[in-house]
């Protein structure tokens, strides 16, 4: 890591001291360099000497960012990442990597890391990368949160109203729709009327828009 300390606060939607950096590497300078510059712009910092040690302890509550080592003795960075992309963890990645290990750097990006950067970088490159990861795991935390309550909303409906939403968000009439489970077209009305409402939909554009919503996957970059 080159010298390049900035005291530039990077720019986030929550203080800094909301979210954290994790950092995983097995080597102890590397560690204590990384907690050193990143506590000097506000971060909480927590170090792991091994992505076994860091895995025991998650928390998939928690916000922040990861910062990873491709290589490392036991787990590496990227079974780590492997096992972090299967529980639908909310946390960016940005993967650190040395010389002749590009093509693993690649592959973690191709895998959901956000960036990999090459030793030795720049202070203010890897800076610039944890404001943006913690942009990107804010916006992902309030995804979650609106497609949660969306789920719960979903989850609230009677079998009938889930039904007819479903048939509803396709386009179809609600005669069409009356004809098709052999019910009368005021009971489609007063189902759909019901499952807008609990679903908080003025309009079948909003209720479209939430089953998009509820059809998308939680991981956004």
């Amino acid at each position: 890591m080159e010298n390049h300390l900035s005291t530039q606060t990077p720019d986030n939607h929550e203080t800094n001291n909301q979210q954290t950096v994790f950092i995983v590497d097995d080597e102890p300078d590397v560690r204590a360099a990384l907690r050193l510059l990143i506590k000097s712009v506000g971060y909480t910092v927590e170090c792991f000497a091994s992505a076994d040690e860091f895995f025991q302890q998650l928390d998939a509550q928690r916000r922040g960012c990861l910062i990873l080592d491709v290589r490392m003795p036991g787990m590496s960075g990227l079974e780590l990442q492997e096992k972090l992309t299967q529980m639908e963890t909310l946390l960016p990645i940005i993967m650190i990597s040395g010389h002749g290990e590009i093509p693993m750097a690649v592959k973690a990006v191709q895998n959901g890391a956000i960036d990999f950067l090459q030793k030795p970088f720049s202070d203010q490159q890897l800076l610039d990368r944890i404001s943006q990861a913690m942009t990107i795991n804010h916006k992902r935390h309030e995804s979650y949160d609106i497609k949660n309550n969306a789920q719960e909303k979903f989850a609230a409906l009677t079998p009938r109203e889930r039904e007819i939403f479903l048939e509803v968000v396709t386009g179809k009439l609600n005669k069409v729709i009356a004809y098709e489970l052999n019910i009368s077209t005021r009971t489609v009305e007063i189902h759909r009327a019901k499952a807008m409402e609990k679903m908080g939909a003025k309009n079948l554009s909003e209720l479209i828009h939430i089953n998009n919503l509820l059809q998308e996957p939680t991981l956004e970059k």
